[in-house]
């Protein structure tokens, strides 16, 4: 994938995509809020067959369910976004690991890996948003973290692991 950026001073950013499977994607954020897509023809890259324009509120649901934030494919065990340096990862719990049955405070997540998680969502779908300290990791569930690359990794380990 090949991504330029641009500024257009005086209106925003200019992005333009070209995906893998030949598409072209420009977006244009406006410094209002408004986000317009574009999407190109594969014969004519300068021939736009499609648009779309969304505020500020609608592009971040659209990003979301494009990230995989609202549905994760049943076919991954794993999903990784990533903004800059921060990544968020989806991880389910397997029925190995040593921190089932450790609460948040007993394994110290954020001090010993410095990983936030941001949410978990246990085998029969009940869903936590930003754990307490009292929340118990359970086999199964899926637990979904952000942080830096490193971070990730020692959360990984601490998950596989156990608290001390």
């Amino acid at each position: 994938m090949n991504i330029r950026e641009c500024d257009l001073p005086g209106i925003g950013k200019k992005y333009q995509v070209e995906a893998r499977s030949g598409d072209k994607l420009v977006i244009i954020i406006h410094d209002d809020g408004r986000r317009e897509m574009y999407h190109f023809d594969h014969e004519d890259p300068d021939d736009s067959i499609s648009s779309v324009t969304l505020d500020d509120d609608e592009s971040r649901l659209v990003a979301s369910i494009v990230g995989g934030m609202t549905y994760k494919p049943q076919a991954l065990e794993t999903i990784e976004v990533a903004m800059d340096d921060l990544l968020i990862e989806w991880y389910k719990v397997q029925p190995n690991a040593k921190a089932i049955g450790q609460s948040l405070a007993d394994l110290e997540v954020r001090p010993n890996t410095g990983a936030s998680i941001i949410a978990a969502i246990e085998r029969n779908g009940r869903k936590h948003i930003t754990p307490g300290a009292d929340y118990v990791v359970q086999a199964e569930s899926t637990l979904i973290v952000a942080g830096e690359r490193k971070n990730l990794n020692s959360f990984k380990q601490l998950l596989m692991n156990g608290g001390g």
